[in-house]
């Protein structure tokens, strides 16, 4: 069985406080969240952290991740710690990191090979602290491209350095499934949304190809939310109850 549990990113309502976007998460039935660094949960922030892992504790709901917003390459390394500190505070030992900034086609034969050593020494260092880095599966960074993505997992080669997933919206649906399929072993959560190019859809509109996608994990990974269609923070409900339905459907 599949157990795929749900959850939400915080960044899909940045205008909304931590407190709303529980309340509206408590409505859903949802009781897991990614906390977003860059309004939500501010890594040099230690009170407002902890007055955010209480409020956590007063919903019911736990923390699976740190979205960070930490580029590799850019990013000074030892900032890393920091957040990493701040992972802690709420509970999560796995963070998301950013590839670099800028696509994998673009690194020339130097800068690759720079770009790498960051990498080992930073899952070095996250095997050291015991949490995981996790890249993002995105456009302008190095694992823009399921290819680029599965070379350097297989160059780090470390259980503690690894991968979101998430549809390309602008590649097609059959490069997606084959990124699902070549990504799967290296995947601790995925993003869960239904967007085409530049236009986001709900996620009813794209049920039956997330359960082709979803076909090749095994099930322990988390399902995250991300970004509502129409960004109202109201439509959760009926995006969270998809993503079940997606789930319930798979067994």
């Amino acid at each position: 069985m599949k157990k795929f549990p749900i959850g939400l990113c915080s960044v899909s309502f940045r205008k909304h406080s931590p407190a709303e976007i529980l309340q509206e998460m408590q409505r859903a039935s949802l009781n897991v969240i990614e906390w977003g660094s860059d309004i939500h949960a501010p890594a040099g922030d230690e009170k407002a952290l902890k007055e955010l892992a209480s409020l956590q504790a007063l919903y019911g709901v736990t923390c699976s991740s740190y979205g960070t917003y930490f580029k590799i390459g850019t990013t000074p390394a030892e900032k890393l710690t920091d957040y990493i500190r701040a992972a802690r505070i709420l509970g999560t030992s796995v963070l998301r990191l950013w590839a670099g900034s800028k696509n994998s086609e673009e690194f020339d034969e130097g800068e690759k090979e720079a770009f790498f050593k960051e990498c080992l020494t930073l899952a070095t260092l996250a095997t050291k602290e015991g949490v995981t880095l996790c890249m993002e599966c995105h456009n302008k960074t190095y694992t823009n491209r399921f290819q680029s993505a599965l070379e350097l997992m297989q160059a780090i080669h470390s259980s503690h350095f690894r991968m979101y997933w998430q549809p390309n919206q602008f590649r097609s649906d059959e490069e997606n499934l084959a990124s699902a399929e070549a990504l799967a072993p290296y995947t601790e959560n995925i993003h869960l949304f239904h967007w085409r190019g530049k236009e986001k859809f709900p996620l009813a509109q794209g049920k039956a190809l997330w359960k082709n996608y979803l076909k090749h994990f095994q099930g322990n990974q988390t399902l995250l939310l991300e970004f509502m269609p129409d960004g109202r923070l109201e439509s959760l409900n009926t995006e969270a109850d998809c993503a079940k339905m997606i789930r319930e459907e798979m067994q």
